[in-house]
């Protein structure tokens, strides 16, 4: 028995306590629960009761410990089978006492991994939008809560990239600007996270993935329908392009991905023989569907589809031109003066 039990006596009242069955044991044989092995394994101490008062040492102890060793053979396998249900309590006497209250207190629960995860990432958050906000008011107006044109032009100076170059489009588009030639807070700040960029080495990093996404041709149709709108001057309620504005906007919104007739189209518009003064929406996104439909050499076109009539007037004008310029390689040919031609 020596053997396999770690016996640690007690002085008091001729007590000793065997640690792995938890029992205490009298020298007249009687035995009670009083002392779990776990308890121990934590550091926690068990006060001897040196109090005659105390239950240990008193008749109702007595009285109790009688009835416990009527029943010591049944304890003795209900401890040995539950022995690791109960092991974070202490039992005195047969009364139970918890200890998770103190065993919390000294050692206070870890935050779980979705806390440790969101910490960081909230923190970084707020220094992200810090430096936004910095970023704006080194750029943003005086007087109003918005970037005008000499706040732009420094941020295109500091961006290396000129006021009208592509670039500069497609980083209007990523901030929903609503005018040309400003952003106001929401804009920037909504456009800078949706890039996830918040410093100029930060927005200049971003643009060979944005010029990218720009030739998709979902993002594509998305960017040119967008460039119609930032043309207009919202606060007068313009409807229409100015047709100047219109002709350097498409040339600006074509820069990687030119359609062949759109010279001959501008062309047209500059020579302006139908005398229009602006260009509509329904105008401008129907281009986009001619340059995809009709073919460079214009023999599909048809002025019975529904075309706006412009393009009848523009596929007219071009197939002129085009054969004038026919006649005049002809008679060159031949060695005729076309100028002389043309006085006849």
């Amino acid at each position: 028995m020596l053997g396999t039990r770690q016996i640690w006596s007690d002085s008091f009242s001729g007590w000793f306590v065997d640690v792995y069955r938890t029992l205490a044991e009298t020298v007249s044989g009687t035995r009670q629960t009083v002392l779990k092995l776990d308890t121990l394994n934590m550091g926690q101490c068990v006060t001897k009761c040196k109090n005659p008062s105390s239950t240990l040492g008193s008749k109702n102890g007595e009285r109790d410990s009688s009835k416990s060793h009527k029943r010591s053979s049944g304890h003795k396998e209900e401890h040995a089978s539950a022995g690791g249900k109960a092991a974070g309590d202490i039992l005195v006497n047969g009364t139970k006492k918890a200890q998770d209250a103190a065993v919390e207190s000294c050692h206070p629960q870890a935050p779980s991994g979705d806390a440790k995860r969101k910490e960081p990432a909230m923190g970084a958050e707020v220094s992200s939008l810090q430096r936004i906000e910095e970023l704006f008011k080194r750029y943003k107006d005086e007087r109003e809560d918005a970037i005008l044109e000499e706040g732009m032009e420094r941020f295109c100076n500091d961006l290396s990239v000129d006021p009208t170059e592509f670039k500069v489009l497609v980083l209007a588009w990523k901030f929903q600007a609503a005018t040309m030639c400003k952003f106001t807070r929401k804009e920037f700040f909504d456009g800078c996270k949706a890039i996830n960029a918040d410093s100029i080495d930060g927005i200049c990093n971003r643009f060979p993935n944005l010029l990218n996404e720009a030739k998709q041709e979902d993002k594509f149709k998305d960017l040119y329908r967008f460039t119609f709108q930032f043309g207009l001057d919202s606060e007068e309620g313009q409807r229409s392009l100015h047709r100047e504005i219109a002709i350097a906007l498409w040339r600006l919104v074509f820069t990687q991905n030119k359609p062949l007739i759109l010279d001959q189209w501008l062309d047209f518009l500059t020579e302006n023989p139908s005398g229009i003064k602006g260009i509509s929406r329904d105008t401008w996104n129907m281009f986009l569907n001619f340059t995809q439909v009709i073919g460079p050499d214009l023999s599909n076109y048809s002025e019975d589809e529904a075309w706006p009539s412009l393009f009848d007037t523009f596929v007219e004008w071009e197939l002129e031109r085009r054969r004038k310029e026919e006649e005049t390689k002809c008679l060159r040919s031949t060695g005729t003066d076309p100028s002389m031609d043309e006085q006849t």
